[in-house]
């Protein structure tokens, strides 16, 4: 009942799931990777899912933690709910995922996986496929996490996106979102997260001194409904991975 009241309640919406797989070295990225682009990715395209994001952070390789990170978005919470049962029979991956989900517990694939679950902010507000035309190897992806004090304050940070048209000022300077959701169940809450994209880091960085010196955003922060309503920010720049679909 209660998945159907939620369900009812947010007709309309999407919901994206960001996992992070969390890697020790080269061999685990490299076995991680290939679980995704030869049988996780291509499971979830038969199971409904045309489009799955793969992104590695910038400066991966000498990470001590090193990252992988996959969106893939839902149209309700009944079809994450149903692929995500279904993701679990190793069958789905057929024999290219074998060696990934048989591994033993002494030759994990990844250190941990955690999951974020993500509601779109409106039925108005979807995922998009960013319109990037330069070398793919180049574009960066920016996937910035507001955490709030409070969920009251969190709740109004949403509305400052979208009521407060935060989310039209960044389509009005071409920041090329991916998606906007609040967080429905994550290690760091109450929070909302969205992604942005640009050809490259010097194009990310020319769009966020416009924004900074932006009249309408200095008319939106400084009014008095919208202070104080995020704690702490955390942004990661991204790349796509070759086979991603972003």
């Amino acid at each position: 009942m209660l998945l159907s009241a939620t369900t009812t309640r947010a007709a309309g919406r999407e919901y994206y799931q960001i996992q992070v797989y969390h890697l020790r070295d080269q061999q685990q990225q490299q076995r991680v990777e290939a679980f995704l682009k030869d049988a996780y990715l291509p499971a979830l395209h038969k199971l409904g899912i045309p489009k799955v994001g793969v992104f590695e952070p910038v400066g991966n390789d000498t990470a001590a933690d090193r990252r992988l990170l996959v969106l893939v978005p839902y149209q309700s919470l009944q079809q994450w709910q149903r692929v995500t049962t279904q993701l679990e029979q190793p069958k789905v991956y057929g024999a290219a995922g074998q060696q990934y989900w048989q591994a033993a517990h002494d030759q994990a694939p990844y250190t941990r996986l955690e999951n974020i679950l993500l509601e779109s902010f409106s039925d108005q507000l979807k995922l998009q496929t960013p319109p990037l035309t330069g070398p793919r190897p180049e574009r960066i992806y920016e996937l910035r996490s507001y955490e709030s004090a409070t969920q009251a304050q969190h709740l109004n940070k949403v509305q400052m996106f979208v009521q407060g048209d935060e989310v039209g000022l960044f389509k009005r300077l071409g920041f090329n979102a991916v998606f906007y959701g609040r967080v429905l169940a994550g290690s760091h809450m109450p929070n909302l997260m969205y992604m942005t994209t640009f050809e490259n880091k010097a194009a990310r960085d020319a769009h966020w001194k416009q924004f900074g010196e932006s009249a309408d955003w200095k008319k939106l922060s400084a009014r008095p409904e919208y202070q104080d309503n995020v704690s702490h920010i955390d942004m990661q720049f991204l790349h796509p991975m070759a086979y991603s679909d972003f």
